[in-house]
């Protein structure tokens, strides 16, 4: 039965993965999400439902267009693997029903944040905005199990977080002078409000780590030069999903050291 509700969970994810390249595709562009029917940027032709069939029709049609042969992006079947992979996983973590839930629409938007920073160079105030919104009305209304009990209510753990989130960032991007974006600010307060306080620390610290490692890794092989700018939004979501999934653990162990 766990198995048969993993895999659901995967196929659902697969879905979920075909929708949110729609959001990366189109938010950047600043078209509707909701309207218009997905097409082939060669050629323009609309395509069939056999031909948006998640992974499967990339494979089918070898990665092009059946009409005019263009490259069919490879983002397109990574980031539906890639959701269905993050889906099943969050299933296999037992998590409570309504736990289950947030953290699968927090990936999701994690994921488009991620995909769009790492295209683009930008975090849209179109996606952080309404995540930030949302983070604070589950935080008041149910808050999540990983959110602490720092004064009266949870909800004043996810308004610390969101509000250390912001001003560590803002301070950081006034002494860069331009090294970090305003974008990168403001989605640190979405990952202080999903996160909490004090879990917005290990998200910063692991997002920072990550991005350090990586970021040594590509001067090293030279694939970025030292003048380049190496987006900072994927790095800050990978540690926002490891805060919101393993953040008590890791934060008892390091007070552990202390």
């Amino acid at each position: 039965m766990n198995a048969m509700m993993t895999i659901l969970a995967a196929i659902f994810g697969l879905t979920v993965g075909s929708f949110l390249n729609v959001c990366i595709d189109r938010l950047p562009r600043g078209e509707s999400i909701s309207t218009g029917r997905s097409h082939c940027e060669g050629c323009g032709r609309q395509l069939t439902a056999r031909e948006l069939v998640p992974v499967i029709s990339y494979l089918a049609l070898k990665g092009r267009c059946r009409s005019c042969g263009a490259q069919i992006p490879r983002r397109l079947p990574c980031v539906e693997a890639a959701t269905a992979l993050v889906f099943a996983g969050l299933y296999l973590t037992n998590l409570p029903t309504t736990s289950f839930v947030l953290l699968v629409v927090y990936a999701c938007i994690l994921i488009v944040v991620f995909v769009i920073d790492l295209e683009h160079g930008l975090i849209l105030n179109k996606v952080v905005y309404p995540a930030l919104a949302l983070a604070l009305v589950v935080a008041a209304v149910v808050p999540p199990q990983w959110l602490g009990s720092l004064g009266p209510h949870p909800f004043v753990s996810a308004l610390t977080g969101a509000a250390t989130g912001f001003v560590l960032l803002f301070i950081i991007a006034l002494a860069s002078r331009g090294g970090m974006g305003w974008g990168d600010v403001k989605f640190a307060a979405f990952m202080g409000a999903a996160t909490g306080f004090p879990l917005i620390f290990v998200a910063l610290f692991v997002g920072t780590i990550v991005g350090g490692v990586v970021g040594v890794l590509l001067l090293a092989f030279r694939k970025k030069g030292r003048k380049q700018a190496i987006p900072f939004g994927p790095f800050l979501a990978a540690g926002t999903l490891v805060a919101l999934l393993w953040g008590s653990t890791i934060l008892q162990w390091y007070m552990g050291l202390m």
